[in-house]
């Protein structure tokens, strides 16, 4: 497989764990029935999805809703007066999942994840909402690089 193959391949597996956290989200359910529901009726590629993007896209979504309890404090400290829950939700998606990247993988460097967030909110969002995001992982990037 290609560079560029493998990069489109782990994007596209971040759309897909972004749209499963979407799901769980307004769900309100359990986030593996979630990605299981997302892969079965809901993926809207002709091809079924490899094993590695259905892997790489439920572990993230499911790493992220655990590690909430650490991810949204630092939101809310770095996103002054502004709780998490009243952010957009898919602004606030963006940004637990990207945080949830840094934390659980510190060997990728912060711009590849805060790129990566980018084109999700280029994507899913507004371009208001991506200035938003890059401002807060540049920001919280920042503080868990001094944490380490």
């Amino acid at each position: 497989m290609t560079r560029a193959r493998k990069k489109d391949q782990r994007h596209r597996a971040r759309e897909a764990a972004l749209q499963i956290l979407y799901q769980w989200d307004i769900g309100g359910g359990d986030v593996a029935q979630a990605a299981g529901t997302f892969f079965a009726l809901q993926w809207p590629d002709v091809d079924p999805p490899s094993d590695a993007l259905r892997d790489f896209a439920s572990a993230l979504a499911q790493e992220t809703v655990a590690r909430i309890a650490t991810i949204d404090p630092l939101i809310a400290e770095t996103a002054e007066r502004w709780r998490p829950e009243r952010m957009p939700i898919l602004d606030r998606l963006i940004l637990r999942m990207a945080i949830c990247e840094m934390l659980r993988d510190p060997e990728t460097p912060g711009a590849v994840v805060i790129n990566e967030a980018l084109e999700l909110a280029r994507t899913f969002s507004t371009e208001e909402s991506v200035k938003f995001i890059n401002g807060m992982l540049d920001a919280i990037r920042k503080k868990l690089d001094a944490r380490r």
